[in-house]
């Protein structure tokens, strides 16, 4: 039983297809197109060469045209931060007087226990701050 060249160009379209699920590295699945391709034109009865150039042809020709896109696209997606990372950078009022041994600020509609960043400074109560990090639950302020 012979198993024809399309079968082939398929199994290997599948083989390929297999890294693109398990890394999510999207340059196997343009090859994976490539070797699809490969097979439409075994199918339609075109030789090794043909098939080979086809191949070759239409997976470089994926990985040079969409892969540009695709990270410009990604590049350009605006990162939105969550939890503790959104409010860092963010301003809050001191509710009590904030110092290195500790203090509350009110931050994001929250009273939070803050300290400062530089064990010189103290903010009293009405003071905007700066936080620069949380640790722990604690804001680290300037």
């Amino acid at each position: 039983m012979e198993i024809d060249a399309w079968v082939w160009w398929l199994i290997g379209a599948v083989g390929l297809g297999i890294p693109l699920v398990l890394t999510a590295m999207p340059e196997f699945g343009m090859l994976s197109a490539g070797a699809v391709s490969a097979a439409v034109v075994a199918a339609l009865g075109g030789g090794v060469v043909a098939q080979v150039l086809v191949f070759a042809v239409v997976s470089v020709a994926l990985i040079a045209v969409v892969r540009p896109i695709a990270s410009r696209q990604r590049a350009g997606r605006p990162q939105f931060a969550s939890g503790v990372d959104a409010l860092k950078g963010r301003q809050a009022l001191v509710v009590e007087r904030v110092d290195a041994a500790g203090g509350r600020i009110k931050l994001a509609g929250e009273i939070w226990s803050a300290r400062t960043l530089d064990s010189e400074m103290a903010f009293e109560a009405g003071q905007q701050v700066d936080v620069v990090e949380i640790d722990g639950a604690t804001a680290v302020v300037m």
